[in-house]
């Protein structure tokens, strides 16, 4: 099993560099629509209607499953044994990893909110919550490029 994926390794870090991507667009994305949603819809309204249409498509077509294929892809490639586990870089991007998990489920909870009519959040809330993924998304990138530790 090893060998096969010795040899799929540049596809699969295809696959887990594009499935990123996609993860991170949407995680960018849906805080952002998150802070329009708080401050000019009305609950029941159209446009919270329209709003909620959006950040279930978003979190359900695109986002959750990038975030899967994302953690696929990202084993497959600790199976191809590119990772030296004896360095501290890989705990630091698994921990950021793991954090940016964290955000999104945090976001699927901030979707049911809004989809029951019930959330409690601000605009300003949401604009600090958007941060938490780019600050990850550094972490990450410097962790595996960088390696600085």
């Amino acid at each position: 099993m090893t060998e096969w994926l010795a040899a799929a390794y540049p596809w699969i870090k295809t696959g887990h560099i594009l499935a990123f991507v996609s993860w991170m667009a949407g995680m960018f994305y849906l805080p952002r629509l998150f802070v329009y949603h708080a401050e000019r819809a009305t609950p029941g309204s159209e446009l919270d209607s329209t709003f909620q249409v959006m950040e279930r498509k978003l979190l359900k077509l695109i986002m959750s499953p990038a975030m899967i294929a994302t953690w696929v892809f990202g084993l497959l490639l600790i199976g191809t044994g590119v990772v030296n586990w004896a360095e501290p870089w890989p705990w630091i991007k698994a921990a950021a990893v793991l954090g940016m998990t964290g955000m999104h489920g945090w976001l699927s909870k901030r979707r049911k909110e809004f989809a029951a009519g019930e959330n409690r959040r601000s605009g300003r809330d949401y604009r600090i919550a958007n941060e938490v993924p780019t600050v990850l998304l550094l972490v990450i990138v410097v962790a595996v490029v960088v390696k600085p530790f």
